[in-house]
């Protein structure tokens, strides 16, 4: 008699029941787009940001900045044209691509503000 009260008290299942596929497929989508959220904010728009920096820095370079190229030459740019520069290094003056400068180490003296 105590079995039976304890068995009316469980609630019934059906046997033999399956979990819902559209239940699944939504929890499949949600796991998907939550990874490429991550994968937006650790990857993709880092590399954004330092691409705009990059062009910023190309777009503010003007005679006398020090610069370093992507090989290592450490130079002072002489002149700034369209897609290159000239860069004086000791005694050498070489043109170089604007994408080669990696930074800019000194800015000149004439062109701070403030």
């Amino acid at each position: 008699m105590v079995w039976t009260s304890l068995l009316a008290m469980a609630p019934a299942s059906p046997p033999g029941t399956q979990p819902n596929p559209t239940g699944q497929l939504i929890q499949m989508l949600g796991t998907f787009a939550l990874f490429g959220v991550v994968l937006y904010f650790l990857m993709i728009r880092p590399q954004q940001v330092k691409a705009k920096q990059h062009t910023a820095l190309l777009k503010a370079l003007k005679p006398g900045d020090k610069i370093v190229t992507s090989s290592g030459i450490i130079g002072v740019v002489v002149s700034v044209k369209e897609k290159a520069v000239s860069i004086r290094s000791a005694d050498t003056k070489l043109e170089v691509l604007k994408s080669a400068i990696t930074e800019v180490t000194e800015r000149s003296a004439g062109g701070s503000e403030s």
